[in-house]
């Protein structure tokens, strides 16, 4: 694998082709396949940015195999998008971030 890829973690995706996706990696398969689950594109709404499936014909709840050998580059999504995709893909909100003060 050409990417130092975990498990468990939420990653932004830009393929050769120039897609950008977000998706947390299931499984390593192999040295050129990992197992994604729910890869959602970022597109402009009415009010902003929003998600969008990357895949709208599969079943969201299934996993999908992506080729690495596909990817440009590979980063781990910022907070505020990871939490957005949590959200999005389990319906778990994250609490903002506050500073107790005093």
């Amino acid at each position: 694998m050409k990417f130092d890829i975990q498990t468990g973690k939420t990653y932004t995706f830009k393929l050769l082709s120039g897609e950008e996706f977000i998706a947390k990696v299931d499984k390593i398969i192999n040295d050129d396949l990992v197992e994604i689950a729910e890869p959602v594109s970022i597109a402009a709404m009415g009010q902003g940015m929003g998600m969008v499936p990357t895949l709208f014909t599969q079943d969201p709840k299934e996993k999908t195999q992506l080729n690495t050998n596909s990817v440009a580059l590979v980063a781990i999504t910022l907070d505020l998008y990871a939490d957005k995709y949590r959200e999005r893909t389990t319906g778990i909100k994250v609490p903002e971030k506050k500073i107790i003060t005093g």
